[in-house]
């Protein structure tokens, strides 16, 4: 009997409660497959990486255009470090889809370590006005930093 009171009054009382429809605050994030914001790649391997461009938003209806830029620093060189498998600097996100890859090929080389041995994916705009990386103060999401090191 005091379990069907306390449903019921449960009950009552979550009827009379708003409902929460959540949080609504688009915004899209550049991580690792394993949701880092920054990684090291050895210099002795040859790999291709997948990096994950995603977008957290209520289903949007037209396509919406992400660009991103990509800053390498001084002590590598592609073609001989990394070889960009993605190419130009945008991706199209069609409705329905939230999640893009941008391809890296990792070469086997080894790095001088006294040099930017950084490649850095950033984030820049899009066509629908979403924040880019985590909403908040921190940024983080924004850009994803890869480093090379033997």
């Amino acid at each position: 009997m005091k379990r069907f009171l306390f449903i019921a009054l449960i009950t009552l009382v979550g009827c009379n409660k708003k409902e929460f429809d959540g949080y609504d605050h688009p915004f899209i994030c550049i991580t690792t497959e394993t949701g880092a914001s920054s990684i090291t790649v050895l210099s002795k391997v040859n790999n291709l990486n997948t990096y994950i461009v995603s977008v957290s938003s209520r289903p949007f209806t037209k396509p919406l255009t992400v660009n991103y830029e990509i800053n390498v620093g001084d002590g590598l060189t592609e073609g001989v470090d990394y070889e960009l498998v993605t190419t130009g600097n945008s991706l199209v996100f069609e409705p329905g889809v939230y999640d893009m890859p941008i391809r890296i090929r990792w070469i086997s080389h080894p790095v001088d370590e006294g040099k930017n041995n950084k490649l850095t994916i950033t984030l820049t705009a899009n066509s629908q006005d979403f924040t880019l990386g985590l909403p908040g103060k921190s940024g983080k999401g924004k850009s994803l930093v890869i480093e090379k090191k033997n």
